[in-house]
């Protein structure tokens, strides 16, 4: 019984194998997520935060690299940019085809300067929360 059991299988995938069908692989496809949120005032090699901060001036560009590990051939990661009082300052969202280690930047500026006060970045990945960062400008 079990010789015929294994001998079905083994028909099944030679079937496979003529009709030119694959056989899944399943680790070929692995979930993204996000390893980490950093801010900072500049960016270095990769898309990495090279001055990491959570104060900035109010002239200061607002750096965020979000680190992502997996693998898929479309996912969206999103910012949203908010002002102590809960106003959205921007709302941002890249669209990524990742295949193992990456980073995504994102940015905001405002050539007037940023008032003072305390901001927060929300990430989200697939719109599912990933992660979040506060910071001030003083």
């Amino acid at each position: 019984m079990k010789n015929m059991m294994r001998m079905a299988g083994v028909v099944v995938c030679l079937a496979a194998a003529a009709c030119g069908k694959a056989v899944p692989d399943a680790g070929a496809v692995a979930a993204v997520r996000v390893n980490g949120v950093e801010l900072g005032r500049a960016l270095g090699t990769g898309k990495v935060i090279a001055d990491k901060t959570s104060e900035f001036r109010p002239a200061d560009t607002i750096y965020l690299s979000v680190e992502t590990d997996g693998t898929a051939p479309s996912t969206v990661l999103a910012a949203r940019w908010s002002y102590q009082d809960g106003q959205v300052v921007k709302e941002q969202s890249e669209t990524i085809a990742p295949s193992g280690p990456a980073h995504t930047e994102f940015h905001i500026a405002k050539p007037d300067g940023w008032p003072a006060g305390k901001y927060s970045v929300a990430v989200s990945l697939n719109g599912a929360a990933a992660g979040s960062r506060d910071f001030v400008v003083k």
